[in-house]
């Protein structure tokens, strides 16, 4: 069917109406800050003591924007006659915020999550090479990094987790079973023998 000539003028003007009878609402910023949203993508916070210098971050950013430096440490044995191994140390984690789009992919694929959204919006600065942010900055921000959300009791239970209940249930009922069955057979002995005493 053909859309009526204008109207798609009449959908305008009725939003338009419809937003006209709004109250209007000033924001206060920035004497009262914004309400934002409980999964705002503002900066990217780093847990230094989680970060294991796998470079996934750096490599999977679209933008390139990720530098990081590191050098390897040798690790005396744990135990006598132990073998030593090494292990990379964190020098440096630095972000550039005039080239990231906020994309969370580095978020995504860090395996030891030792990188997090925080709502922190307020860094602008005058001079774009100052919006390189090294570690120490994003260590900040760490801890604006809010509590994760509760999960929702009526939310449907995870393929894995339920999988494996379904197993433990499973193994826990066959173990049962086994136990049961012993003593079934021990009991049925134990009355064969009490008859044939009990015979003349």
């Amino acid at each position: 069917m053909a859309p009526i000539p204008g109207s798609g003028l009449a959908k305008g003007l009725a939003v338009t109406l419809r937003t006209m009878t709004r109250k209007t609402v000033t924001a206060q910023y920035p004497e009262v800050q914004p309400e934002l949203p409980p999964r705002t993508r503002g900066v990217i916070g780093l847990f230094e003591e989680n970060c294991t210098v796998c470079m996934l971050c750096a490599r999977e950013c679209p933008d390139w924007c990720i530098y990081i430096d590191s050098h390897k440490e040798t690790v005396p044995a744990a135990a006598p006659g132990g073998r030593e191994r090494s292990r990379n140390v964190l020098d440096r984690f630095a972000i550039d915020f005039s080239l990231c789009m906020y994309c969370g992919i580095c978020i995504e694929v860090c395996p030891f999550d030792a990188l997090f959204w925080s709502p922190e919006f307020e860094y602008a600065e005058t001079d774009i090479h100052e919006l390189t942010h090294e570690r120490d900055k994003l260590r900040q921000w760490m801890w604006t990094v809010p509590e994760p959300p509760a999960l929702d009791p009526r939310a449907e239970e995870p393929k894995e987790v339920a999988a494996a209940r379904k197993a433990a249930e499973k193994a826990a009922a066959q173990a049962a079973a086994q136990a049961a069955s012993p003593a079934a057979a021990q009991g049925t002995d134990a009355q064969d023998t009490d008859a044939r005493e009990d015979r003349p």
